[in-house]
């Protein structure tokens, strides 16, 4: 439990400590064991000869990575990373144990909100997406939602890109499917920031970086790495095994194999350019269900990626507000929850994947909806209690006396919109909630859902800067062969 004093006031917050930071230095010495004894395999020349220079130790494409180079490289590392908006306010920084959220990228299919169908998606779908980000007031950053097939598969990142940019003001979470999507995402969002140096000091957008493992680095995410960290803007590197398929089926084992990778990208920011932020990633390898071989999303052992980035004092990503039912039903209700609290509870910085259905293959509107309810009763139950005097409200009471009624005092009147409502969740009698439809759940979040996309109009961007970011849409098209 942590206490902040402000004169008499004292606010406490709820705090969970998922490992001991004794646990968490066995897995960090265990991740420095395998870069220094093991080594990685790194397929980019650039890294290899950028970690050489650095006092690696190089055979071929094997490098060893000294423990020095590791703390040398937490040295520059800056602890807090903000995410600005698009008018330049600073939204989400990323600190301590301040938890923000926002929805996944590229499910192959969605659950239409309109009909019930499950279908694939098109890029109309990730626009009503970003619009329905916007609208909602606990979602505080935007990514890609789905894939859409009426697009070229190989480019769709750009116009991805382009559709958040268009019809959301909160900071963007960019995947790209290859380096040249990269470069088009970054030259979007400095053009809307006003250049390159703008962006830098005020970014809207940070890379997300998938690696197979921890040990086996591709070229394409090394490129990556490098050119985001070269330009100073933030990035999450993600070493993403399995557990036991391509790493230890032990929980333990798994997150040390993946975070020497993590160390690894982290040395390699830092050699490339001091001081270029690092966010890790906040997700432990899913273990592998041996039964139906799939990789499921909503396991309990969660949290121990956070640990160790509050160990390292560094930002850390997480995943939350997602299912591995196929349909909105109770399990998707049930672990949407689970999965939010969990990671709010153990201080995950940036939780995402928020309306992910079937272990992230479909994407829900509704669910987001629905997350962004529990959100608002995650965070009521995050404040924690005042016990201030004026909480506490000793003369009220005995202003009222024995028998008397609060409703009509100065002091409910004050207090009472300070409390949580809910803008789903049912509360009203029975008889009301018949008169209402008896709608469940899932038909209030899709009634929901409709409205904010019928009425909310997010902030365009001006109309000559719309027509600047199509041109590289235009152009990322023209490379496509004919």
């Amino acid at each position: 439990m942590s206490a902040i004093n402000i004169n008499t006031s004292e606010f406490n917050s709820v705090q969970f400590e998922r490992m001991s930071t004794a646990q968490c230095k066995k897995i960090h010495w265990a991740s420095l064991e395998m870069l220094e004894r093991y080594g990685v395999k790194l397929h980019d020349q650039q890294a290899i000869d950028l970690l050489k220079k650095g006092g690696a130790d190089v055979d071929g494409n094997l490098v060893y990575v000294p423990s020095g180079m590791v703390e040398k490289a937490f040295a520059s590392v800056p602890k807090r990373v903000v995410l600005y908006n698009r008018h330049g306010e600073p939204v989400m920084p990323l600190e301590g144990r301040r938890s923000f959220y926002g929805p996944g990228s590229d499910t192959l299919n969605i659950i239409d909100h309109r009909t019930g169908e499950r279908r694939k998606p098109v890029l109309n779908d990730v626009r009503e997406g970003i619009i329905l980000c916007d609208a909602l007031p606990n979602i505080d950053f935007v990514m890609s939602l789905m894939l859409p097939t009426n697009v070229d598969p190989t480019i769709a990142d750009t116009f991805q890109m382009e559709v958040m940019l268009n019809n959301t003001i909160k900071p963007v979470v960019a995947v790209s499917y290859d380096l040249p999507g990269m470069f088009d995402a970054v030259e979007m969002a400095e053009m809307v920031m006003g250049g390159a140096d703008a962006l830098r000091q005020h970014p809207i957008m940070c890379g997300y970086i998938n690696v197979a493992t921890g040990l086996n680095h591709n070229a394409e995410s090394l490129q990556k790495l490098l050119y985001l960290s070269g330009k100073g803007l933030p990035l999450i590197y993600m070493p993403s095994s399995t557990a036991g398929a391509n790493s230890p089926v032990t929980p333990a084992g798994a997150v040390a194999l993946d975070n020497a990778g993590v160390l690894l990208g982290l040395v390699l920011s830092q050699l490339n350019r001091e001081g270029a932020p690092y966010i890790m990633p906040g997700m432990p390898p899913a273990p592998m269900d041996m039964r139906t071989t799939g990789s499921p999303y909503a396991y309990p052992v969660r949290g121990i990626f956070q640990a160790m980035a509050q160990m390292y004092k560094l930002p850390a990503f997480g995943a939350g507000g997602m299912t591995d039912a196929k349909i909105l039903d109770q399990q998707a209700a049930a672990e949407a929850a689970l999965t939010l609290l969990t990671e709010s509870l153990v201080g995950g910085n940036i939780i995402h994947d928020l309306g992910y259905l079937d272990s992230a293959l479909i994407y829900s509107f509704e669910l987001l909806a629905i997350c962004d309810d529990i959100i608002g009763w995650i965070q009521a139950f995050m404040r924690g209690i005042d016990t201030s005097d004026e909480a506490l409200a000793l003369e009220v009471i005995k202003t009222v006396g024995h028998n008397g009624n609060y409703l009509a005092t100065k002091h409910t009147r004050k207090h009472y919109k300070s409390e949580w409502y809910p803008s789903l969740f049912e509360r009203d009698t029975f008889t009301a909630w018949q008169s209402k439809g008896s709608m469940t759940l899932a038909q209030r979040a899709s009634r929901r859902v409709e409205a904010l996309l019928n009425t909310h109009q997010p902030e365009p961007l001006p109309q000559e800067m719309q027509l600047k970011i199509h041109q590289v849409v235009e152009r990322r098209v023209a490379t496509l062969p004919v």
